[in-house]
């Protein structure tokens, strides 16, 4: 395993949370790190080390925009993370936690968030990044997905819109497997962002993860010269700590679940 100096890696949704975490591992193996997000504000932390972009990824116009400047600014993009996502919002209602109700009585706005700022938004930006990947013979392409794509975990539509990224990875990987362009799903665990911290008296974090982790084992693939044997894969942080040799920040290996245990 190599680290992936001198590439240059694009983070959606990364002004906070595992996004936020993917963007420091990547930017500490010292990949040139863009990242986009709502707010300037946001996006802050950077300090420097990276390139922050205005970007609602709602807006296709805003999403070419990002990607022009990136071509502009490097000529080529090695890796894409497609974290950006919607349907966590407002999950109390008049008073109500509304997440885990039955489809019937689900609102309607989280299910069109989680494909609007979610699925589609990861398949436009795959669209852009698969151009420039394509035509430079090499890259990488991470979807962030979960485990509610092989079993019911909170509600209808999470499943749904997780299963729908799993199935984007393998078609992805089937038309871009010739042009030597990985595409993979990749599972964390519990990852301590900040919403996870704040309801943490009411979780279990003995196996949790930092945002940080899921950024190890972006960079791990990054860096694997045989990362093609992986591609159209649903992968699991955890596992690729075991099998790349990687710890979290604090020195701990967090252990990979199975699914019956999610």
């Amino acid at each position: 395993m190599q680290k992936p100096e001198a590439k240059v890696a694009l983070v959606t949704g990364a002004s906070r949370g595992v996004g936020k975490g993917i963007a420091l591992e990547l930017m500490g193996s010292g990949a040139t790190v863009y990242i986009t997000g709502r707010s300037a504000e946001d996006m802050q932390y950077l300090s420097g080390k990276g390139i922050a972009i205005e970007c609602d990824h709602r807006d296709d116009e805003q999403v070419r925009s990002a990607f022009r400047r990136i071509a502009a600014e490097q000529a080529r993009l090695d890796i894409l993370v497609n974290n950006v996502w919607g349907g966590y919002e407002n999950m109390i209602e008049n008073g109500e936690f509304t997440w885990p109700r039955p489809f019937w009585q689900q609102p309607l706005w989280r299910w069109d968030a989680m494909f609007q700022a979610g699925v589609r938004a990861h398949y436009v930006a795959s669209q852009l990044a698969a151009q420039i990947m394509v035509a430079q013979r090499r890259g990488l392409i991470v979807n962030l997905s979960f485990w509610a794509a092989q079993k019911h975990i909170g509600n209808v539509a999470y499943g749904v819109s997780k299963a729908a990224t799993d199935k984007m990875t393998a078609d992805m990987s089937h038309e871009l497997r010739e042009h030597n362009v990985a595409v993979v799903s990749l599972y964390p665990g519990l990852a301590r962002t900040e919403k996870v911290l704040a309801s943490a008296a009411w979780l279990d974090l003995s196996n949790s993860e930092s945002p940080q982790f899921i950024g190890g084992a972006v960079v791990a693939l990054a860096g694997d010269a045989n990362v093609m044997e992986k591609t159209g894969k649903v992968l699991v942080a955890a596992s690729l700590a075991k099998a790349y040799g990687f710890t979290d920040i604090d020195g701990k290996t967090p252990r990979s679940l199975t699914l019956d245990e999610v």
